[in-house]
């Protein structure tokens, strides 16, 4: 069995049919532009799926700055504050790389990598209640009581176990902004050309980043929690601020990233991707 084995290892890694197969994956991961598009979907990817995970948490945007809470009031709501989830920290990077793989790679790249971040974000949630339906060990759930925390599995349940609304909305308002910026952004850029990168950049991001803020809150607490419209308006127009005025602030950044990729792939072929993302726009 042994010597069957081996002879049938040794015929397959001598077909050429493997061979060519070897090659052609070679070349693929020396291909520059490929190996930029794998490494900008894994970041893209995990920066979603942390953003999603650390979610959970609510910070004080004036407290990190030693400020005292605005006390704002809008649409008859009083007391508003930037009182944000820490998943605002990184969901502004996502819609930058989405410009820049509209930018070298056209909006069916931009819809796959959307598409994978969407299906594992599904599967990360899945494995989270799976986890938490998991009977604890005893000793586990006492163990950090010294510290304060009288139960791990309450607070296992509490950090991951996010409501069933609040995913539902976080995930479509991510499918339908991403979509929204990606239309947004090739429209400036048939007006615009190579030109004003920060325009259709930034344009495309504050207004998807508009629908993005109202879209899960009317799914996440409207429709799921019953919040009034009001209510939704008004923590909407705060949230957007904030999304707004990072939309601005991370403008410089694209530059970087649009300089230091055409560094890498060379200006001719970084060109060549660039024709070929908008002749890919054209034909959709």
């Amino acid at each position: 069995m042994a010597n069957l084995f081996q002879h049938w290892y040794v015929s397959c890694s001598s077909s050429p049919f493997i061979y060519i197969n070897k090659r052609m994956i070679h070349q693929i991961l020396k291909n520059k532009p490929t190996k930029l598009f794998l490494g900008i979907t894994a970041f893209f990817v995990a920066n979603a799926l942390i953003a999603e995970c650390i979610g959970g948490k609510i910070f004080s945007l004036e407290s990190v700055f030693g400020f005292k809470p605005l006390n704002l009031t809008l649409f008859g709501e009083s007391g508003l504050a930037f009182n944000l989830t820490c998943g605002v920290l990184l969901w502004p990077l996502e819609f930058v790389i989405t410009d820049i793989v509209n930018e070298y790679y056209g909006p069916k790249a931009v819809r796959r990598i959307s598409l994978i971040a969407v299906a594992l974000i599904s599967y990360a949630f899945l494995m989270f209640y799976l986890a938490m339906s998991a009977a604890p060990a005893s000793f586990w759930v006492d163990s950090k009581m010294q510290n304060g925390v009288p139960s791990m599995q309450l607070a296992f349940e509490a950090i991951f176990g996010q409501g069933m609304w609040i995913i539902i909305g976080s995930i479509i308002a991510f499918m339908v902004s991403q979509l929204i910026d990606v239309t947004i952004f090739h429209q400036i850029k048939k007006l615009t050309g190579e030109k004003m990168i920060w325009l259709r950049s930034t344009g495309s991001t504050v207004v998807s980043q508009l629908v993005d803020s109202f879209v899960v809150l009317i799914i996440a607490f409207k429709i799921g929690n019953g919040w009034s419209w009001s209510t939704v308006l008004a923590v909407g127009v705060v949230n957007y601020i904030y999304k707004f005025t990072m939309a601005i602030v991370l403008t410089p950044l694209i530059h970087l990233m649009r300089n230091r990729i055409e560094n890498y792939v060379g200006a001719e072929t970084a060109q060549k991707m660039k024709l070929e993302a908008m002749g890919e726009e054209a034909g959709i």
